[in-house]
């Protein structure tokens, strides 16, 4: 069995110890936070902006709803589709926390404390998406004010954003509070 033996061996290389997994770490979560559902932050915070000032039909806020009619038909996914996701990648991280937390893995650790997270914001974005999709289609047929309708939108992606924000802090802080407490028990892996 040499395939086990190397899958093994690359699982149990060392992680939490190196600067590339933290390295890693800050920048998948700075990466994350720079957009909503591929909105960039700037253009969200500038149409927060222009509706506090009371301007509804202001350029910022067709360029949101713009941004939007462009990003949102890239989150939509089927119920199938929905199921056969969360099937698997539920079995994936399963698979992972059990050989990282069961059999002492550091490296199926570091992976399922950075893929957790990670699925969790991919359902967030989903979930955000499902909940925008109806404000843009009554705001492009005329259904609904644009004005209202990117008001909503502004709302609801800025407690995504916070929500990211603190899923992203709870994760580093918990790796970092693992990785200490690996590191502590473990002070002579390889």
């Amino acid at each position: 069995m040499p395939q086990f033996d190397g899958l093994i061996g690359l699982l149990d290389s060392r992680s939490f110890g190196t600067i590339w997994f933290w390295i890693v770490l800050i920048a998948w979560w700075s990466a994350n936070g720079r957009t909503v559902l591929g909105v960039p932050t700037e253009v969200l915070v500038r149409a927060r902006r222009i509706r506090r000032e009371g301007r509804p039909e202001a350029d910022e806020v067709i360029a949101l709803l713009d941004w939007l009619s462009l990003t949102l038909p890239r989150w939509r996914l089927g119920r199938a589709e929905g199921a056969g996701f969360l099937g698997l990648g539920v079995f994936a991280l399963t698979v992972l926390a059990i050989t990282g937390f069961g059999y002492g893995l550091e490296m199926a650790q570091a992976l399922t404390l950075l893929l957790v997270p990670m699925k969790i914001l991919f359902w967030m974005r989903i979930l955000l998406a499902r909940r925008l999709m109806p404000l843009l289609v009554d705001a492009q047929s005329g259904a609904r004010p644009v004005a209202d309708a990117a008001g909503e939108a502004v709302g609801r992606m800025t407690l995504h954003r916070r929500l990211v924000w603190f899923l992203s802090i709870v994760s580093v802080a918990a790796t970092a509070l693992w990785g200490t407490l690996w590191m502590l028990l473990n002070p002579l892996s390889l």
